[in-house]
């Protein structure tokens, strides 16, 4: 190992342990970067970090998190997922385990209308924890159906996460939505499946809910899931249909979706100004938070990798000579680890570009793989010590311990497993919608889509930094010796 690649192995090393030590991620990411990257390029990282956040940023392709962010907002301020949950609960009411399935239903919807989670999570607690504890449900696993339901707006499109994991990737974020449609609705189905059978084998844990909270009215039975249900389908099909029928780009659909919630918003005349408000300050803060990670981590990769240690790494894993599926198992399973101690912005930006030499040496599907990188990154919310989902809910639902949350994520993160292991056995779960989609001609965008100016910094080592920074060196006639 040179220098450079011991000095880039270092910065590594230095960042995960000071975000292990609780210091802000993408403030880390940033004095790391220029401290370390002064050490070789000298003044240069200065000119290095602004051309990478200036390649980053103009990309038209993040303006879509803002706006599918501000719609989920919305969504939650109309009251929709709540006229949702009070139709389903109706409708469910006297099934053993009905506040599960409801629960997890519900969430499903909602993350086709959203892409967040920390929406999904306090509102599902705010709406079925007090229901759940007052007809006897088994705390551990009500907590862990509200966690891991709320979860998936992480996964299933418009996912924020999935925007920016395309990129990444090299992969279009229009394939992406369609691979990732198969693996959310297949554990969605893992969930309810769960819990059907723990009720059914313990009918204590989740008992039908009693006469007094179901309707005798086919009736209103029908109005409730006219109301709860069609506003909310109506938005989906406006945004993610048009987006797998290739009728309009991401950018486009997250437009079209944010004036829709506001349309539904306003016909419901559950939006005041304050609500409204409210939302944007929302936004703000989500997309801020995001988007800054995003920039931070770019300029961080970029200078790991002028130090070769990424592209040491990934010779380090090939020579390994383990077989092409050891290998694979082993990349998903540091992943998985990595979702611990990190949010699923950090891994995706600053790990999963180490790991992308290594899956396209072995000639792995890019679109399998972030379908599979997704559902493993949802254990992010899931797994202490960060487990957001556990803190979302323990501000909203006091009564249950946050000892009493872990256990029910525990459960739920064992059927995730099963979840990314039939994902891994059986690839066509996320390959086949978009395979299929890409041969009818709805997805007009399905080819590889070109990665980032300054993602390629990760996968260009040596002779090719990211094209404005080339051009800077041309006109300057400064190259640095290292």
């Amino acid at each position: 190992m040179s220098g450079d690649e011991l000095i880039g192995l270092a910065m590594l090393i230095v960042m995960m342990a000071a975000v292990f030590a609780g210091f802000p991620v993408a403030f880390t990411l940033l004095l790391l970067a220029l401290a370390f990257g002064a050490l070789t390029l000298g003044g240069a990282v200065v000119d290095l970090a602004y051309f990478q956040m200036l390649g980053l940023m103009k990309d038209e392709l993040l303006a879509a998190v803002p706006l599918f962010v501000f719609m989920g907002y919305v969504v939650q301020q109309a009251g929709l997922m709540e006229r949702l949950f009070t139709a389903l609960r109706l409708l469910m009411a006297p099934v053993r385990g009905s506040l599960f399935v409801v629960v997890i239903l519900t969430s499903t919807a909602f993350a086709m209308a959203t892409g967040i989670v920390g929406a999904a999570v306090p509102l599902l607690g705010l709406m079925a924890a007090p229901i759940m504890l007052r007809n006897g449900y088994d705390a551990r696993l009500a907590a862990g159906s509200i966690a891991a339901g709320g979860t998936l707006g992480i996964l299933i499109p418009p996912s924020v996460m999935l925007l920016v994991l395309g990129p990444v990737i090299g992969v279009s974020v229009l394939d992406l939505y369609a691979a990732a449609l198969g693996p959310g609705f297949m554990l969605a189905g893992l969930y309810l499946a769960y819990v059907l059978g723990r009720c059914y084998l313990d009918p204590a844990l989740g008992p039908p809910l009693p006469r007094a909270l179901r309707t005798a009215s086919a009736g209103e039975l029908a109005r409730e899931l006219l109301a709860g249900v069609f506003p909310l389908f109506a938005l989906i099909a406006a945004t993610l249909g048009a987006i797998l029928a290739g009728l309009a780009t991401p950018t486009e659909a997250s437009a079209l979706g944010a004036a829709g919630a506001v349309l539904l918003a306003l016909a419901s005349r559950r939006l005041s100004l304050e609500g409204f408000r409210r939302a944007a300050r929302q936004t703000l803060a989500t997309s801020s938070m995001v988007l800054f990670l995003a920039v931070t981590s770019n300029v961080f990769g970029a200078v790991f990798a002028r130090h070769g240690t990424a592209d040491w790494l990934t010779q380090s894993l090939l020579s390994l000579a383990l077989p092409a599926t050891l290998t694979l198992v082993l990349v998903v399973v540091l992943i998985f680890l990595l979702g611990w101690p990190f949010e699923w912005p950090a891994i995706v930006l600053v790990f999963v570009p180490i790991f992308y030499p290594v899956v396209t040496a072995l000639g792995v599907d890019m679109v399998w793989f972030g379908a599979l990188v997704a559902l493993t990154l949802q254990t992010a919310f899931l797994s202490p010590p960060v487990a957001m989902s556990a803190y979302y809910l323990r501000q909203v639902a006091p009564d249950w311990p946050l000892g009493t949350i872990f256990k029910g994520m525990f459960e739920f993160m064992g059927v995730q497993l099963v979840a990314i292991a039939l994902l891994f056995a059986m690839p066509g779960i996320a390959t086949w919608l978009p395979e299929r989609l890409s041969r009818s001609g709805a997805l007009v965008a399905s080819e590889p889509a070109e990665l980032h100016p300054g993602m390629r910094a990760w996968q260009d080592y040596g002779d090719s930094y990211p094209l404005m920074y080339q051009q800077w060196l041309e006109r300057t006639g400064g190259a640095p010796e290292h």
